[in-house]
């Protein structure tokens, strides 16, 4: 039986307002405009997550779109408890129902795992029909209240296959199949980041059917790729040898796509440089027709677009969700800038060719040219998806990254409403003093490091369709080996493709190395504000902060599956056995008894070794998992990754013992409400709301008031019905 605490969200659960007053108000009508149209289709955009994310997402989400479009949250619970619902129960149905609208889906974007209410069935049934829209969703109810509620094995996270629940590939669908896929989609030069798999049966053969996300269905070309790519193929894929059928179809998501374009049209009416309308064409482009090279073409205007007052990106981005590591998640945000902390990051730009040389791998693993990119701090007016980052080192594309360039943001108002710490665990008196006073300070730092040095670092050795390198052959050795280079990437392949499912953790492992390991250059601390002992202070609390996330982390790791679930707590944990094993007393783990008389753990971090004993040891690592990213060796990176994210009680510290007392002492992660903003005559208004459960569902359906999205939903939803069991 699955332990039913682990998958609810209490009710004390803390709701933060993400704050863009100040900034909003600092911006002209044309700017409003322009923020409001791309506001709106990131929102429209990040309801395509509910179809990513599971296949009974989408119709929770109309249930609750039609209970309270009907009737507001205080009068349902008027008519629920006069049905005998206990405050108690109603405020669990509201943290529900806000942990879903914030997750987008019925499972946790930060960890993978299920989210189920915290209230009986019968109860969470009773308040649903007391409401004045029971008629109209009581179909709606029968088809999901089992999936709402069901813990067995398959459904208790995000996974592949048996492993787990996945609406980017059809339920039949396992790894097997998503390797086939990656080699046919390789050897068509089609990215699947845009993309779904869904496999049926033709002829006797397998035919997968390779969705590209757009709002047209219609056409025969996919523009910028070369080759006739739509329509149907027969492949015999190296990975099975068994002849296949893949049909290439555009139109995923049309009804959501088509308000995404519609808005972004209007956007460009209000943009505030040519850069800005030919980056919005090229999204445009890109989401009517399914083409990932047009989104790359808005990208390439986007990272010229510098300094912009109102800054945003949007499409099918990060693919930490994808259980094979190659799908993106649809995002969109409009953020506005603020000017005093960016002037730090703009000096932090100005320092990287300083620091870069810092970082522990030869000179020709580096990029030949660092391409200065954008780095601004930003305050998030909108953040359309399934979950809201502190920081953000984009676009992902590996050829624009290497050789054109990238954007860095920090979120400010992210850091101050989501990681203040009101209990900080497994830390003594005096540290758990000057980690909250530092954690905010200390964590700018590094997000600064980790998204510019870490994201923004290294090179990957390609081999170009001409049989040229982009590295020197003849001098340049494996560090590791002392031997000449003798395997690196292919032109059409990516690191995605190469390292596919441990592909994110791994570069989130490699980008936090890569913060903890320059905040120890008194350069980069100073362009921050910090000399002398309070330096000191912010290193200590970085590495401190560091290691208790790796501890932290076991709730992210499955035991019955030995599966990590969330790719930036894995690397932490990494890092945490990396400061292990250095010994000397760097880091220790304790088993003790609470104040409150239960199990509890004691985590210390001695500073005087930070330098000398982990420094090195987190360098040795790092230039590791460089050059194994940089030569694409696989067999390497992936044998090492897995050594140090390996969970196991053979010896001390035991950490499947420890995870039995950090789950005992988890805190619900802060969910966030977001402001809306409506057109008034030539301007707009922004709209604020209580942080609360109450005030976050509030905002969403103030958000979507047309019942036209409904609508289109439904179809959306009906044509996923096949593919899967409900």
């Amino acid at each position: 039986m699955a332990d039913v605490s682990l998958y609810v969200l209490p009710s004390e659960t803390k709701v933060a307002l993400l704050d863009c007053q100040t900034a909003f108000n600092g911006l002209t009508d044309q700017e409003r405009l322009y923020a409001h149209y791309i506001s709106q289709a990131s929102w429209y955009g990040g309801l395509i997550c509910l179809i990513q994310t599971s296949p009974e997402s989408p119709g929770i989400y109309l249930l609750i779109s039609k209970l309270f479009r009907c009737q507001k949250v205080e009068e349902l619970q008027s008519a629920a408890e006069a049905q005998g619902v206990t405050k108690e129960e109603y405020q669990a149905f509201l943290t529900y129902v806000a942990g879903f609208l914030s997750n987008a889906g019925n499972y946790k974007s930060f960890g993978d795992s299920k989210i189920i209410p915290n209230l009986p069935k019968e109860k969470f049934e009773k308040i649903l029909m007391s409401s004045k829209a029971a008629k109209e969703i009581q179909g709606l109810w029968q088809e999901v209240s089992e999936r709402v509620y069901s813990l067995v094995d398959r459904q208790r996270e995000l996974g592949l296959g048996e492993k787990g629940t996945t609406s980017y590939y059809s339920d039949n669908c396992d790894l097997v199949d998503a390797k086939v896929a990656q080699e046919f989609m390789s050897a068509k030069d089609i990215s699947p980041y845009n993309t779904r798999l869904f496999k049926t049966q033709e002829g006797g053969k397998d035919c997968y059917e390779v969705r590209l996300a757009s709002s047209s269905s219609s056409g025969d070309d996919l523009p910028g790729v070369s080759g006739p790519v739509l329509g149907s193929h027969d492949f015999t894929p190296k990975e099975t040898g068994k002849p296949c059928i893949f049909k290439v179809t555009r139109g995923d998501y049309s009804g959501l796509m088509a308000l995404v374009v519609e808005n972004l049209t209007k956007a460009a009416n209000y943009a505030a440089n040519e850069a800005e309308k030919k980056m919005l064409n090229g999204y445009i482009n890109s989401f009517t027709t399914g083409s990932i090279p047009q989104h790359k073409e808005g990208s390439r205007h986007w990272i010229q677009n510098k300094g912009p007052i109102v800054e945003t990106y949007i499409g099918f981005i990060e693919s930490y969700r994808d259980p094979f590591g190659v799908r993106g998640e649809f995002e969109g945000f409009v953020a506005v800038v603020n000017k005093e902390m960016s002037a730090k990051f703009t000096q932090l730009v100005d320092q990287a060719e300083h620091l870069l040389p810092l970082l522990p791998w030869p000179a020709a693993f580096e990029k030949d040219k660092f391409l200065r990119p954008d780095f601004t701090s930003l305050d998030v007016l909108t953040f359309g998806g399934s979950g809201i980052p502190a920081g953000i080192n984009i676009p992902n594309y590996d050829d624009i990254r290497q050789d054109e360039g990238f954007k860095n943001v920090s979120l400010g108002n992210v850091l101050t409403a989501g990681y203040k710490d009101d209990k900080v665990s497994f830390l003594d008196e005096k540290d758990r003093e000057l980690f909250i006073r530092l954690k905010i300070p200390s964590f700018e730092v590094q997000v600064g490091l980790h998204e510019l040095l870490g994201h923004g670092s290294g090179k990957l050795f390609i081999k170009n369709e001409d049989g040229t390198y982009n590295f020197d052959q003849e001098s340049v050795v494996n560090p590791e080996t002392n031997e000449k280079i003798t395997q690196c990437y292919n032109e059409n392949e990516t690191w995605d493709s190469r390292f596919s499912t441990i592909s994110s953790s791994y570069e989130e492992c490699r980008a936090e190395c890569v913060g903890i390991y320059l905040c120890l250059s008194s350069d980069a601390l100073r362009i921050f504000g910090f000399t002398d002992e309070s330096a000191d202070d912010v290193i200590y609390i970085n590495w401190l902060n560091m290691a208790r996330a790796g501890l932290l982390a076991l709730e992210f790791y499955t035991p019955e599956t030995r599966a990590w679930r969330q790719a930036h707590m894995q690397a932490r944990f990494c890092i945490l056995r990396v400061m292990l094993e250095a010994g000397q007393g760097l880091v220790t783990i304790t088993k003790t008894t609470g104040d409150d008389g239960k199990e509890d753990i004691l985590l210390k971090l001695d500073r005087s070794k930070i330098t000398g004993v982990g420094k090195p040891a987190v360098g040795n690592f790092l230039r590791k998992l460089q050059v194994y990213k940089t030569l694409g060796d696989v067999e390497s990176g992936k044998k090492m990754y897995d050594y140090y994210s390996d969970v196991h009680d053979r010896d001390e510290p035991h950490f499947l013992s420890l995870r039995t007392i950090v789950l005992q002492r988890k805190q619900p992660r802060r969910m966030f409400v977001q402001h809306n903003t409506v057109v008034n005559g030539s301007t707009v208004e922004l709209r604020s709301y209580d942080a609360t459960a109450a005030g976050l569902i509030q905002s969403w359906i103030e958000r979507f008031p047309d019942r036209d999205l409904e609508d289109k939903m439904m179809k959306l939803w009906e044509k996923e019905k096949p593919y899967f069991t409900l």
